[in-house]
Formats: structure tokens, sequence, C-alpha cells
């Protein structure tokens, strides 16, 4: 029997129970050591395994396996995903080229089959890859054998996944995924530029990097970055699309707080449109992020741990949560 939505939305807002609150992070916070963490983890049944990031994939397969189970169409997730693929093809691309081991480095779930991608690596066939990787994939290629740039590399197979998602997330009928992965690629490409600034690059780069997408002044930004990084920041501050004069507020104090501001506005948006509507896709899409936040805010507080980090600067460095 076909699975509906009316099951789906039940059966996650049960299981958003169990999301992290707010008592939780203060738990966590508590915590003087990594151990306790894992112990909390594995208490909370949040995971299995001996340490932190053992837990953390056990418990990423078995949402996974979970919305597998209860997702009527699980495509929606595909937008999330294909970043994984991207990830699996540059660790193929440079592992195969330097004859290194990658394995251990491939990314789960996603999209397309790692064997695929390995194939098309070591066998130079690259249109085994889907037709939005395929094209690119040869440029990266190339440009890692005749230049031995992988920044440059990096970036095409970047701008050619920031364009499949925007593809696919037009062609939804939802309009929180349209918002949330515009809202993602718009910030994508501000911190290439940021990245940019302060490297030292050239408009061909730029252009190469950047994705287009609705209310990113790549002209503006492209000259501004060229000029250097205070240029850049100054005129990043005039603008208001996707509250960025706000972001470089945060950027200007710290690096880490405009990241922190990003991730925070993300789940924001998930937390006013996937927690309010009761049909669609968009409350199990909410629940996948809320896992997703939950992770982030296991490794902040696990680094800052090892780091002897004060408790309050951890604290500083949390993101929101969707519980």
């Amino acid at each position: 029997m076909a699975l509906s939505y009316e099951f789906s939305i039940g059966s996650v807002r049960a299981r958003e129970k169990s999301l992290f609150t707010s008592a939780d992070i203060e738990q966590l916070l508590s915590y003087k050591s990594v151990d306790e963490v894992r112990r909390f983890l594995i208490d909370k049944g949040y995971g299995d395994g001996s340490d932190i990031d053992e837990i953390i994939a056990d418990h990423t397969e078995k949402v996974w396996d979970y919305l597998k189970s209860v997702a009527p169409d699980i495509t929606v997730f595909d937008p999330f995903f294909l970043v994984n693929d991207v990830h699996n093809f540059k660790v193929t691309l440079k592992g195969t080229m330097s004859g290194r081991k990658y394995d251990e480095l491939i990314a789960a779930p996603n999209t397309i089959d790692p064997e695929v991608i390995k194939q098309s690596v070591e066998h130079k066939k690259f249109s085994l890859l889907p037709d939005w990787l395929a094209k690119p994939a040869q440029e990266a290629y190339d440009i890692i054998a005749t230049k031995g740039d992988a920044r440059e590399s990096d970036a095409v197979v970047d701008k050619a996944v920031m364009q499949e998602t925007l593809r696919i997330t037009e062609e939804f009928s939802s309009d929180f995924l349209k918002q949330y992965f515009r809202t993602q690629i718009f910030y994508n490409n501000i911190k290439i530029a940021l990245r940019s600034s302060r490297t030292g690059v050239t408009a061909d780069y730029l252009n190469k990097a950047f994705c287009d997408v609705a209310e990113f002044r790549k002209a503006s930004v492209i000259s501004a970055a060229l000029k250097g990084s205070e240029a850049l920041t100054d005129e990043l501050s005039k603008y208001s699309e996707y509250d960025c004069s706000r972001a470089m507020e945060k950027f200007r104090l710290s690096p880490t707080l405009f990241e922190k501001f990003v991730d925070d506005r993300l789940i924001l948006l998930a937390k006013e449109s996937c927690k309010r509507t009761s049909e669609g896709a968009e409350p199990i899409i909410g629940y996948y992020l809320g896992c997703e936040a939950e992770k982030k805010v296991i490794h902040i507080i696990t680094s800052g741990i090892r780091t002897n980090t004060e408790t309050e600067t951890i604290r500083e460095r949390l993101r929101e949560i969707y519980g």
C-alpha cells in the first residue's frame, strides 16, 4: 500500500519528541569530558558506538532508514544529498590521481552510486555520470591534470551541484524548499567571495565559482572581491537580500559568528515553515533538518571540550535546534 503524507506526518510528529530540547543542550554543556557526552547520547538512545563519530554515523544511518520507510516520495531529499555526490567525486578524483586511499571519505546518503563515480574517474568515462555532473566532472579532471589547481577544479563541480540543486527544487511545489536552497546557495556564493577576497583570485575564477541565484548581485560582488576583503564586506553590508547586511555585522565580529548566523537562518526557516504545516513533505524535511542541526551541536560541544574552551564560549557558538 502506498504511503500517505497523513501517515508520514503523524509518524514524524511523534519522532520529533526525541529531538534535543534546551534542557538536553544544557546537560551536554555541563559535561567536562567527551566520554560523558558519549554516555549521554547512548543513554538517550541517540545511537551506538565506541566514540562520538561512530555514534553520529549510526544515528545518521538510522534516520535515513526511517525516512525511507515513511516518506511517500523520497526524492524530496535529493537536493540535500547532491552535495555528497560531489564530495564523493572530488575525493575519488584526487585519491585516484594521487594514488591515495579514499574509501573512508565516501559520504552517504547519496544519489549517485560511489562505484559509478569510481568507474567514471578511473576510466575517464564521465558520461557514466548524470548529465548535470558529466561535463563539469570532465572539466574538473582536465584542470587537475593540466594545471594541478585543486581549488579551480573544486569550484567547477561545486557550481554544478548548486545549479542542479536549484533546478530540482524549482520543480518541487514546496515554497519552503525553494527559499531554503536559494538562501543556502546565496550564502555559498558569499562564502566563496569572502575567501577569495583574502587569497587573491581572478574575475574568471569567480565567474566559474558563483552560481546564479535570485537576488545575488554577481557583478558587484566580483568587483568588490577583487579589491580586497574590506571593500567586499563594505559592499555586502549594503545588501538587504537574505539579511546579508546583518550577516556582515556578524562577520565583522567573527567569521564563526557569521557561520552561525547562516546556519541559524536556515534552521529558523525550517521551524517557521515545516513545524507550522500539517500537509505535504515539509514536516518530514523539517525532521531531517532537525537531526542535522543536532549533529552540529554535538560536534561544537565535543570540539570545545577537547580544546578546553570555556562553556560560555561554546554556548555562543551553538546553533539553533529544531526541537
